[in-house]
């Protein structure tokens, strides 16, 4: 099937029908303070029992044995490439785990740093080559054009690196907000923002996590970063993904497995 991955240029054109990502940023300071008044501060709201759910999630997730433990985007780069490669690397890691489990896009990884896993060493590899290798992480064929377009925008934009803001990390093509924070993260070592995926999105509504709930991971994003302390940010993503691998599964959560079936709300409805 990879075979019928069809030829896109090294050098892309912008796509008319190119969606685009709408992310809430935090505003800015409030005039409050410049008038010389100042309102009392409501208790900003937090999820009932939250702090004793997060140590329980921590104690099940105490032996790191997940998928995302041992195959998630932290371990597919090279660690002793230079830190350009690297941050490369990571990227397309992020770009091809979308829609695909950590085993695949482990597998696929290891494959592409078999060839070079460069920004040059991708754009002199022609596309039904790179489909051959990525097959078959989720909507692979679409992966082949994104990876060439967002290589080439680096390469010719970036001097061979990746951006170091959300902002622009989000304009490549095939990358969206949850890769953004990501990319930022663990290539710019920079805590940007909280990265949702479909787990994270999954397990803080079931634990009600958010005040009201939410469709889309990006709404969960702005709302779960209005009230979580922002030193556990960086560990969120980590911690709820290999939960919800291992124990919160999307289909038949395994309820009577988990510390806090006691205390989320989800369990009682089951």
């Amino acid at each position: 099937a990879a075979s019928q991955v069809h030829s896109t240029a090294s050098i892309p054109r912008r796509s008319r029908r190119r969606k685009s990502v709408a992310i809430a940023y935090d505003a800015g300071q409030g005039d409050g303070a410049e008038q010389g008044t100042s309102e009392p501060q409501r208790p900003r709201w937090e999820p009932r029992d939250w702090r004793l759910q997060l140590e329980r999630i921590r104690e099940m997730r105490r032996n790191r044995d997940a998928p995302v433990d041992e195959m998630g985007v932290e371990k597919c780069y090279d660690s002793s490439a230079p830190p350009q490669v690297m941050r490369y690397q990571v990227l397309l890691s992020l770009m091809l785990s979308s829609q695909t489990k950590d085993q695949v896009t482990s597998a696929a990884m290891l494959r592409l740093r078999q060839h070079g896993l460069t920004v040059d060493s991708i754009l002199q590899m022609d596309d039904a080559t790179l489909g051959q290798i990525i097959y078959p992480v989720g909507f692979w064929r679409n992966k082949v054009k994104y990876i060439k377009q967002t290589t080439a925008i680096l390469k010719q934009k970036y001097g061979g690196d990746i951006p170091r803001t959300v902002e622009e990390l989000v304009q490549l093509p095939g990358v969206g907000p949850k890769m953004a924070h990501l990319a930022m993260n663990i290539a710019w070592d920079s805590v940007s923002g909280i990265a949702v995926d479909t787990h994270v999105h999954r397990i803080t509504n079931r634990l009600k996590w958010v005040k009201k709930e939410t469709r889309y991971p990006e709404e969960t994003r702005v709302a779960l970063e209005d009230w979580l302390p922002r030193d556990l940010w960086r560990e969120i993503n980590w911690l709820l993904v290999g939960f919800g691998q291992q124990t919160c599964l999307p289909v038949n959560p395994r309820c009577n497995e988990c510390l806090s079936q006691d205390i989320c709300p989800a369990a009682k409805t089951r």
